[in-house]
Formats: structure tokens, C-alpha cells, sequence
């Protein structure tokens, strides 16, 4: 029976057949192969990728980078405020708002100290004539901060102020 399978499978002068591979399976090892070249070759960025280049001073003799940039962010703390809002009824309306002004630099703030009773002075004239409705939502925040931005760094001038924080804001 063995012998039988066996002639029948090849023929005399005849070649053993050969089973052809599909086109899906062709495909199919082609991305396997392709993700295992790529997980390969990402691991050895990152293992050896840690390795940092000699310094330029180093390779070509040139003068050593500038120092850098003080980016450390400077506060000043205002003090709170407690306005009335503009209402058209009888009943008042408060707010209490604390804020803290960002510097570029430490020194700025003994300007800031300077001109504060200007600063809070703007400050009161701007709240004192909003509605309570100008603080709604996120866009009435957004209209409040660049307003007093824009005041402190007018009074603050030249002192340029980044940004002003709302530590505190209560409507009641």
C-alpha cells in the first residue's frame, strides 16, 4: 500500500511536485518578517540610543554654549480685593477675587511693589463696573484676565508682567 502511494505520486522521468505558496500567506510572512526587523532594530535604539554626542568645544574647538535661560517663573501676590459688581437692582453683589501676578524675573517684583496702589487702583475701577454676568463660563474668565493683564502691565510699565492667576474668585 505504501508502494502504491509512492508510484503514484511520482512517475517515472517525471519531477516531484512542488505545492505552490499563496499570495496571502507570501503576504502574511512578509509583514511578520518586516515587524520583527522593526522591533529589532527600535530595540536597539533604545538600548543604545542613550549615548550622548562629545560636546561641539569638544569636536571642533569652538567657543562653549551660552549659559541658559533662566525660565523659572516669578510671583507676586496681590492683595485680595472685595468689590461691588455693577447690579441694576436693589440687591449687591460681591466679589472677592484673590490673584497672584507671574514675572519674567525676582527683580521685577520690587517694581511691582512700587506702583501696587496703581495696580490695585485699575483693578477696582475695571471689577467695580462688571456685570455678574461678565464672568460667566470660561469666556468671561478669559475676558477678566487679558483686561487686568493688560492694566498691570500699563501701570507696571516697563516691567512686563506674564500672566495674571486667579487664586480666588468667590461671587456672592
Amino acid at each position: 500500500m505504501a508502494e502504491e502511494a509512492l508510484e503514484d505520486g511520482f512517475e517515472e522521468g517525471a519531477e516531484p511536485s512542488t505545492k505552490k505558496v499563496s499570495g496571502k500567506r507570501l503576504i502574511i510572512a512578509a509583514v511578520v518578517l518586516l515587524i520583527l526587523v522593526g522591533g529589532g532594530v527600535g530595540a536597539a535604539l533604545v538600548l543604545l540610543g542613550g549615548e550622548e554626542p562629545p560636546p561641539a568645544e569638544a569636536v571642533d574647538g569652538a567657543a562653549p554654549p551660552p549659559p541658559p535661560v533662566d525660565t523659572r517663573a516669578y510671583f507676586f501676590e496681590v492683595p485680595d480685593m472685595i468689590v461691588n459688581l455693577n447690579t441694576n437692582g436693589r440687591k449687591s453683589t460681591f466679589l472677592k477675587i484673590k490673584i497672584a501676578l507671574e514675572l519674567q524675573s525676582a527683580g521685577d517684583a520690587d517694581r511691582i511693589d512700587e506702583v501696587l496702589p496703581r495696580i490695585v487702583d485699575n483693578f477696582q475701577i475695571y471689577l467695580r463696573e462688571l456685570r455678574v454676568d461678565d464672568l460667566d463660563g470660561s469666556a468671561g474668565m478669559y475676558r477678566l484676565r487679558e483686561e487686568l493683564l493688560r492694566r498691570v502691565n500699563l501701570a507696571a510699565r516697563p516691567v512686563q508682567v506674564e500672566d495674571v492667576l486667579f487664586k480666588e474668585m468667590l461671587v456672592q
